[in-house]
């Protein structure tokens, strides 16, 4: 049981650690290639790996859609074309505090997943909870507008990129929770198919985007320059990532496993110190105030579920009793 929890602790930690990686490795990666291709080359590549690797693991009949290749596409969509497209779209439009804002936003993904629930399904959450949501988007702010509000909102060269990655992290959100209408597929099985449709969606828009002129394809000597950047993007961000991910959140619950994703921008802020990049004191007073808030509301939870849990035994015994 305790290698089982020490395993899933190491996978979830290497999974946002490499997520905090991944937005500096592309900022570095984005001189020689745009996001586009970047992304399409980077997941063509992922895919083929899973694909081979679910072959191998379970045999060409897990290829089945079983009546669910719409919402596979969707939820691959969703993460492999909205969040990965947008996400390094907006992080390249940004320029050196596009590597910051990313991070940040995607430490949110637990908060904005609260309010999405409470929108879609009408799960509404507590006060506490509710504070630590609006706590964890003020420390957003702070980093993504280095405490200028008025100078951010009034520059349409900031507000678009940042807008742009905002919806990139939702799209993440909503494939996240489209993974239980999979529960009885495998992590890997969910994961490799998704990335397949969603990384066929991307194809076609970065073709749409090359034909109209938006991008161009790279060159032989880009491709090789970028090549370390898109060994460790496909290994560890995207094949390693992905899968630890999945697999440690089936082992430790959700709940504990959020906990990592306070790695993803203490990772990036520290690469970003050691490469020598501006980060401001908004920065780290913004990924102190997500920090807290997420770990504050996730011993909130639990302080919750066992009150709840020993009110439960407590009625229990009393019906016994009686």
């Amino acid at each position: 049981m305790k290698n089982n929890v020490l395993l899933g602790a190491v996978l979830c930690f290497i999974a946002a650690v490499s997520w905090g990686a991944m937005f500096p490795v592309a900022h570095d990666a984005f001189k020689h290639i745009d996001p586009f291709y970047f992304t399409v080359i980077r997941y063509g590549s992922v895919s083929i790996i899973l694909v081979a690797i679910l072959f191998w693991k379970e045999g060409k009949q897990s290829f089945k859609f079983e009546g669910k290749g719409l919402q596979l596409w969707f939820f691959g969509t969703m993460a492999f074309t909205i969040y990965n497209l947008f996400i390094f779209w907006g992080e390249d439009l940004l320029g050196h505090s596009g590597v910051m804002v990313a991070s940040i936003m995607e430490s949110l993904m637990p908060m904005i997943s609260i309010v999405i629930a409470w929108i879609i399904f009408k799960n509404r959450p507590h006060l506490f909870t509710l504070i630590c949501v609006l706590v964890s988007f003020i420390g957003a702010m702070l980093v993504i507008t280095k405490g200028d509000i008025q100078g951010f909102l009034g520059a349409t060269n900031n507000f678009i990129p940042s807008i742009l990655i905002f919806i990139a992290v939702i799209g993440w959100v909503i494939y996240t929770m489209g993974g239980s209408e999979f529960s009885n597929w495998s992590a890997l099985r969910y994961s490799t198919l998704s990335c397949l449709l969603g990384t066929i969606t991307a194809v076609v828009i970065t073709g749409g985007t090359t034909l109209f002129g938006y991008t161009s394809i790279p060159s032989v000597n880009d491709i090789t320059a970028v090549s370390p950047h898109l060994l460790f993007m496909i290994i560890f961000p995207g094949v390693i990532a992905l899968l630890g991910w999945n697999i440690g959140v089936s082992i430790l619950s959700p709940l504990n496993g959020l906990l990592f994703i306070n790695f993803v921008p203490v990772t990036t802020l520290l690469i970003s110190i050691f490469q020598g990049n501006p980060v401001t004191t908004f920065d780290i007073i913004g990924t102190i105030f997500i920090i807290l808030s997420l770990v504050s509301n996730n011993i909130f939870i639990r302080m919750a579920q066992k009150k709840e849990a020993s009110h439960h035994v407590q009625t229990k015994l009393r019906e016994r009793i009686s």
